[in-house]
């Protein structure tokens, strides 16, 4: 069941209020009124932008298109988000797919004429600032305004979910759905306290390159560690070189480089698809001789996550249920 079904009825007079107060938290600015005609000035990627106070018909790209689906937005035209598929709710998967496709998986494929046709009054793009650059902005802008909210490093989701809601006036919801997350984590981490307690992890990601012999090993803050780490999973070392993004929190090292790479850990974590079954980059470490003599390894300390790819709080609550399957093991040790 989707957590929105339990926030529906929340009160209209406190979400107006939210609405109209800027719902600012965190290290952001709270919005700006603009004086009670309808409209507040807010900060996003692109500058300080008026948007409207209660936005009525909203264009959501990228990361914005989860977020505001979940938040039950006043969405009246999105981009594909075929990564994010497997993660949603029934409910969700319905939104996604009765509503009118304006954009493709990349933002270069944004559609014009789709988003003009739909009338929006606020257009929300959530694709990383390198990217805007392929995105005719100044076109977009004489359409509705235009606010971007986009990823930077894998962890962020947190913050930018929650800043993509309150762009839309949908603060409220996304509060109940990262309050929902937050128990079930907190829940997780008892369960769990002193199996894990003094255990390094090492995670191995699936973007490793299978043409070229490498694979992805993951340090805290990445997609395929972050939110295990709610769970109290600790993550040792770093990257050797930070190059900016996800390649501050991950590394690429050749296959042979196995026993250099993951020979501290205690237990390690991988990252496998929806089906349970790994892609062909994680086959290949699983299936190597160096894999099966690490010391996790032959230990028997090895646990498959899945939707690790989650970016907001309620799909990752579908990542925290794949962590309690994977670690219920080490409850019988």
């Amino acid at each position: 069941m989707s957590v929105r079904q339990h926030w529906r009825p929340a009160v209209a007079a406190a979400l107006a209020l939210a609405v109209m107060t800027g719902c600012g938290s965190g290290s952001e600015p709270a919005p700006k009124s603009d004086g009670g005609s309808g409209t507040r000035v807010f900060s996003a990627d692109n500058g300080e932008i008026k948007i409207p106070a209660a936005p009525e018909r909203v264009v959501a790209t990228g990361y914005a298109v989860p977020a505001l689906i979940e938040a039950d937005a006043a969405l009246v035209g999105i981009s594909t988000w075929k990564r994010g598929l497997a993660m949603m709710t029934e409910q969700d998967r319905a939104a996604y797919d009765r509503l009118p496709k304006v954009a493709g998986e990349s933002a270069a494929e944004t559609n014009y004429e789709a988003i003009a046709a739909a009338k929006p009054d606020l257009i929300v793009i959530g694709v990383p600032k390198p990217v805007l650059g392929d995105i005719d902005l100044k076109r977009l802008e004489s359409i509705a305004p235009v606010v971007a909210i986009g990823p930077t490093v894998p962890d962020a989701w947190r913050e930018l979910s929650r800043r993509q809601a309150d762009a839309a006036g949908r603060t409220e919801h996304f509060e109940t759905a990262k309050d929902a997350y937050e128990k079930k984590a907190g829940e997780l981490k008892a369960k769990y306290g002193t199996a894990l307690a003094g255990l390094k992890f090492g995670h191995v990601g699936s973007y490793g390159d299978t043409s070229k012999g490498t694979f992805q090993r993951e340090f805290a803050k990445a997609w395929g560690t972050n939110i295990a780490q709610d769970a109290g999973v600790t993550y040792y070392g770093e990257v050797k070189e930070k190059a900016g993004g996800g390649r501050d929190v991950s590394e690429y090292p050749a296959l042979e480089e196995l026993p250099e790479s993951l020979g501290e850990a205690d237990a390690i974590t991988y990252t496998v698809q929806p089906d349970g079954t790994p892609a062909e980059s994680v086959k290949q470490v699983l299936d190597s001789a160096l894999w099966k003599n690490l010391p996790a390894v032959k230990a028997g300390r090895v646990f498959p996550l899945r939707y690790t790819e989650a970016a907001t709080y309620e799909s990752a609550l579908k990542t925290l249920d794949s962590i309690d399957t994977a670690f219920a093991p080490l409850l019988n040790r």
